[in-house]
Order: C-alpha cells, then sequence, then structure tokens
C-alpha cells in the first residue's frame, strides 16, 4: 500500500436550512469519485451557527496523483456542478500539505524522510 504524503484539504459553508441536502449531495457527486482514487478520504462536519462548514482531507501519494485524477493543476478549485446552488460562496483555494509523520488510523507509521 502506498503511503499518504500529500493531503488536500477543501473547506465550503451552506447555510444551516441545506445543510443535511448538501452532505448528501457532496458525498454522491463529489465524495465517491474521490473515494476511487484517493489513498484516503475523510469528511467533516462543523455547524456555526447560522452555517455549515464541511471540510473534506484526501490523502495522495504525490502531488503527480492528484494532477492526475483532476486533469489539472491540483491546487486548483474544482466546483461540483451544484456548488453555486448551496454553498454561501465559492471557494477561491485548496489547501495542500506535505504530511511528515502519521499514526493510527490502520496505517503503518512512518516518520519524515
Amino acid at each position: 500500500m502506498q503511503q499518504p504524503r500529500i493531503a488536500r484539504i477543501w473547506r465550503g459553508r451552506v447555510l444551516r436550512d441545506r445543510a443535511d441536502e448538501y452532505e448528501l449531495y457532496n458525498y454522491e457527486a463529489g465524495i465517491l469519485p474521490l473515494v476511487e482514487r484517493a489513498l484516503a478520504v475523510q469528511t467533516f462536519r462543523e455547524e456555526l451557527g447560522a452555517e455549515v462548514e464541511f471540510t473534506t482531507i484526501s490523502y495522495w501519494p504525490d502531488v503527480e496523483s492528484m494532477a492526475r485524477f483532476t486533469g489539472r493543476d491540483p491546487t486548483d478549485i474544482h466546483h461540483l456542478r451544484r456548488d453555486p446552488e448551496f454553498l454561501v460562496s465559492l471557494p477561491s483555494a485548496v489547501q495542500i500539505l506535505q504530511l511528515r509523520s502519521s499514526h493510527g488510523f490502520g496505517l503503518p507509521p512512518f516518520e519524515p524522510g
């Protein structure tokens, strides 16, 4: 199994009354295709008063594998077709982080190197 070395983090906010609907849409249209290609995917939901923020973290062996999935620069935002309908504002960037060590979640530990 390849080790994750890169984490790609996306965040988007929706109004609370549309959060459940968006969560299902995001899972079907965004997460399921991602699960087929990334090493792992995590989704988070945070209640923030009138809004709900969704965070998706996908793990990759390298930036090149992300680029093969997106078909372009993996740092570019790829909005789902209905995102403008749901999201309070369209995110303008994703965060790309180098994973320096990992412990737990059934993955073999690794250290920087």
